[in-house]
């Protein structure tokens, strides 16, 4: 599960841990949601993310599209610049598998938290 997630506990609505797989050629971290947590709206940019939900109930919502349910084994695409956030059930933790996908300068931006 990893260390609680301090360095980005800032854009968490709710406690949330990281542990990081790999940062040698492709990024991949464990992010677990404790129950009714979420991320601020951000963008992957350039790059994209892959979403690898392996425990829990997660939200997805990717701007202008109504909130997706998903569970282990569902995989999201996230194409680069995409503004979204992800979040973990009222009533359920939640993990996946961030896979940053590699761009000439990548990055996060993290924007506004999510209303509601």
């Amino acid at each position: 599960m990893g260390a609680e997630n301090t360095a980005f506990a800032a854009h968490f609505s709710g406690k949330s841990y990281l542990k990081m797989l790999t940062g040698r050629g492709v990024n991949i971290a464990n992010v677990t949601f404790s129950p009714a947590c979420r991320n601020d709206w951000h963008i992957h940019c350039r790059g994209g993310q892959i979403s690898l939900v392996t425990g829990g109930r997660e939200y997805y919502r990717a701007w202008g599209e109504p909130a997706q349910e998903l569970r282990p084994g569902d995989v999201v695409n996230i194409p680069p610049d995409v503004k979204h956030w992800h979040g973990a059930a009222p009533d359920s933790w939640f993990s996946h598998l961030a896979v940053e996908v590699p761009a000439d300068g990548g990055a996060t931006e993290w924007l506004e938290p999510v209303d509601g």
